[in-house]
């Protein structure tokens, strides 16, 4: 690939909301966010300064047929990361609703030992199986964890977790902070590579309205900008999900999903040499 091969980071789009419980939408996720990434309102760098875009593939989106607990939509995400991973570049995806987490992780957990997951979430989405679908987007993290996809999971903003998703996270050894517990998060005890997950119903929904499940008392822009510039390398993936544009004032959430990709490819580039 002529070109592209100087290009580390690959952004990859994942359309698919049939996973999704309460609300759609979030299919249209993807091209909400590249819109925002070329709009003439902002720049292509990071907040320090550093020129991202120009590191950005663009792979185009997965195809999909978007059906509900398709085995076959979560083995073609999981191909498409594995051929980034093998080409030697880190994905930064865009959902798409979290379901598709759990067919990433696949990929990036055969290729990475001691793996840890940072999950900014205002859900733990660790249900057993919601509304029978085990392939739900309340549920990628109990089907990864199943699979011992990572060596530790460190929730961000929860604070919807009732008393089976406490159960789960106590049965898994998931470490659980709410939006006033975030000062215990501690990035110098990460060891290894981390892969980082982003909801944005993680951040209060007077940040980011553009999502199917307002969950009011969520974290600021900035708490995660924060967490982002806070953890160590090697970033060796990363997903930003269930951006509903259908919900979206101005195209509000979607220039907040544009602007964590550029901040978060500023953060994984840290860790390439």
């Amino acid at each position: 690939m002529t070109g592209t091969a100087r290009r580390p980071i690959a952004l990859l789009g994942v359309p698919l909301d049939a996973n999704s419980s309460h609300l759609f939408g979030c299919a249209g996720g993807p091209t909400a966010i590249r819109q925002a990434l070329r709009s003439g309102s902002g720049n292509d760098a990071t907040e320090r300064g550093v020129d991202v875009i120009g590191a950005i593939d663009d792979q185009g989106d997965v195809e999909d047929s978007n059906e509900r607990g398709s085995v076959a939509d979560a083995d073609a995400i999981t191909a498409a990361i594995a051929a980034i991973l093998d080409d030697g570049r880190r994905p930064l995806s865009l959902g798409g609703d979290h379901s598709v987490t759990f067919p990433i992780l696949r990929a990036v957990a055969e290729r990475f030992d001691d793996l840890t997951v940072v999950h900014v979430d205002a859900h733990p989405d660790l249900y057993d199986d919601l509304d029978g679908n085990p392939l739900s987007h309340a549920s990628p993290f109990a089907r990864a964890m199943e699979e011992g996809l990572m060596t530790r999971l460190v929730q961000l903003g929860i604070r919807t977790a009732n008393a089976h998703q406490r159960e789960q996270a106590t049965r898994f050894g998931v470490e659980m902070l709410g939006p006033r517990q975030l000062e215990r998060f501690d990035p110098f005890s990460i060891r290894g590579p981390v892969y980082l997950s982003v909801d944005l119903d993680g951040l209060d929904p007077a940040v980011a309205p553009g999502v199917s499940h307002h969950e009011p008392g969520g974290l600021t822009f900035r708490e995660v900008l924060d967490v982002v510039d806070a953890l160590p390398a090697p970033i060796v993936g990363a997903d930003i999900v269930e951006l509903n544009p259908s919900r979206d004032l101005v195209d509000m959430t979607a220039m907040v999903g544009a602007k964590l990709v550029k901040e978060i490819a500023g953060a994984m580039l840290r860790g390439v040499a």
